[in-house]
């Protein structure tokens, strides 16, 4: 049996844009709808299952981070690639606030882009959560990473494709410093160190759902020059 085509669904009312993506994508055998606003790419969800979200900020209507967030009140899941003509870094931190999983900076090169999305669709195509137990208890926190879930002192949360991947490498590895270049190998899926923002905001996102004190961290800890650390009984800190 053939193996089902990735379905993209492209959110970019820059026409122009919008046409050469889908060609370059289709060029290499994803099926992509394209929509132009925020209104429309929340209807299409309500009703088909995508592979992957590629969604523009500056759109008519609903802005892009706004529309990530709507997205994740529906899909917890689905991975989602924001693109942006932006360059500020508080905009970067806005959207991976929002649920996105990467954040891809206009200009961009088709290269880079067709590297994201393959990395992107690759790691979410195969991986499937194994835990280590079936609730992973440190601190005031249960994750669940089977059902996508996790209860924190700040109530219960959905979690996405790329937290679970994530959540579920620091358990592996507990007591372990994980280099930026794996987590950004087995997490995201890229050959390279390159994209060392988009992890360290990754990082302050889950210190917001799972650290008593985010600014102060104890269960996720960096180690500099090297990378991050998780620890589950949170007695001592590294940083």
């Amino acid at each position: 049996m053939a193996e089902e085509q990735p379905h993209i669904l492209l959110v970019e009312d820059e026409i122009n844009l919008a046409r050469g993506i889908c060609f370059n994508l289709e060029q290499d055998d994803f099926r992509v709808s394209h929509v132009e606003s925020g209104e429309e790419a929340l209807e299409r969800l309500r009703f088909d299952r995508f592979s992957l979200v590629i969604l523009d900020v500056m759109l008519p209507g609903m802005d892009g981070f706004a529309v990530c967030r709507a997205i994740r009140g529906q899909d917890s899941r689905v991975p989602i690639l924001i693109l942006t003509a932006r360059t500020d870094e508080e905009d970067r931190i806005i959207g991976l606030e929002s649920g996105a999983d990467d954040y891809l900076t206009k200009p961009f090169s088709l290269s880079e882009f067709l590297l994201r999305v393959k990395g992107m669709l690759r790691r979410s195509a195969w991986y499937r959560p194994e835990p280590i137990e079936e609730a992973y208890r440190f601190g005031d926190n249960e994750v669940f990473l089977l059902s996508y879930h996790a209860r924190t002192a700040q109530g219960e949360i959905d979690l996405t494709d790329l937290e679970v991947r994530m959540l579920s490498l620091f358990f592996q590895k507990e007591g372990e410093a994980v280099t930026r270049k794996e987590l950004l190998e087995r997490v995201w899926g890229y050959s390279s160190d390159t994209e060392t923002r988009t992890l360290d905001n990754f990082i302050v996102r889950l210190r917001k759902y799972f650290e008593p004190d985010p600014a102060n961290p104890v269960f996720f800890q960096t180690v500099r020059g090297v990378g991050y650390r998780f620890s589950r009984s949170a007695l001592t800190r590294h940083t």
